[in-house]
């Protein structure tokens, strides 16, 4: 498995990392290959494995997956948000709470990097009392854990393309992970937060690099029509599908290995629920980084959508009922 320096942690990590929203009850694959999953990772190169209070019982899973497993063989990233119930950012004793419960389920006495999650987001969490220099209780807790040497290093999980940035800038962070704005066919990522993690040597970690589904299979309603879809992300999808049939080459393995070939990431989080999902992105990265012909041609289909429509549901509900717009269900 390739390694990869995690910006200024100078931690060397997997390129391709354990996400683990999706081990957990989310997965709806059972605990037991959940576990399975995480430990066959390992067992292939795989030594960063990422997790949050959010993502159901992930922690939890996680925690009897890498019982007994060394230590210090693997990097593990945890996060404060959402626990616990009803949740106050700025209740500082009560995030402390939180960061103790993750030790326990997470069965450790420390976590290597411990992010504040959806910071960029205020109508979701509003962790901060400063709005010009993002300073609050949050911050103020990961700067005392660090001390404590609770966590080692400190970092941001966010999903917005232009609010992120600006907290980043702070320069208080050693690394960020951004979901949803880094893939085939979103590249929105690139504009500010990329540039703002190299000028502040963070660690830069991409999740969601298949949308959540929306770029790991092919679905008929490009063909057949979707009308939460716009016509240009249906046009573009289309010339997607048609290009990749042309030089033989699936859509997950296209998607990892475009991710892979920038080399300012340092992890692409995988979303695999299953020993069979983990081999398979592994061996998706085998071959290395796409050749400069194919990222030439998969940009120029990328750009035909530079920016995501006003009204495209943030999460596409291919294959799913949909219920309104901005809404899968």
């Amino acid at each position: 498995m390739e390694k990869r320096i995690l910006g200024r942690t100078g931690l060397q990590v997997s390129a391709l990392g354990m996400g683990g929203l999706f081990v957990s009850t989310v997965g709806g694959k059972g605990r037991d290959e959940a576990c399975r999953a995480v430990r066959r990772a390992l067992e292939l190169g795989v030594n960063y494995v990422d997790s949050a209070p959010t993502y159901a019982d992930s922690e939890e899973v996680l925690g009897m997956a890498l019982e007994g497993v060394p230590r210090g063989s693997y990097y593990l990233s945890t996060k404060i948000g959402g626990r616990p119930q009803p949740f106050n950012p700025k209740d500082k004793n009560a995030l402390r709470r939180s960061v103790e419960e993750s030790l326990r389920l997470l069965k450790t006495d420390y976590v290597d990097i411990l992010m504040i999650h959806e910071p960029d987001r205020p109508g979701q969490y509003d962790w901060w009392d400063d709005y010009d220099n993002f300073h609050g209780p949050a911050l103020e807790l990961l700067e005392e854990l660090k001390t404590e040497k609770i966590i080692r290093f400190t970092g941001l999980g966010g999903t917005t393309a232009y609010q992120l940035p600006h907290i980043m800038a702070t320069g208080k962070y050693d690394v960020v992970l951004t979901a949803f704005n880094y893939s085939l066919l979103w590249r929105e990522a690139t504009i500010a937060v990329f540039p703002e993690a190299k000028k502040q040597n963070m660690g830069l970690i991409i999740g969601s690099p298949l949308q959540q589904g929306a770029l790991s299979r092919r679905y008929a309603e490009i063909e057949t029509g979707a009308w939460w879809l716009s016509p240009p992300r249906q046009k573009q999808y289309k010339q997607l599908y048609e290009y990749l049939d042309k030089i033989n080459l699936s859509l997950p393995e296209a998607g990892i290995r475009m991710v892979l070939s920038n080399p300012d990431v340092s992890i692409l989080l995988m979303g695999a629920r299953s020993v069979e999902e983990v081999e398979q992105n592994v061996k998706s990265i085998e071959t290395g980084p796409l050749s400069s012909e194919i990222l030439s041609e998969l940009q120029k289909i990328a750009d035909m959508v530079p920016f995501r429509p006003y009204e495209e549901p943030f999460g596409l509900p291919f294959g799913r009922k949909f219920f309104g717009i901005g809404t899968a269900r």
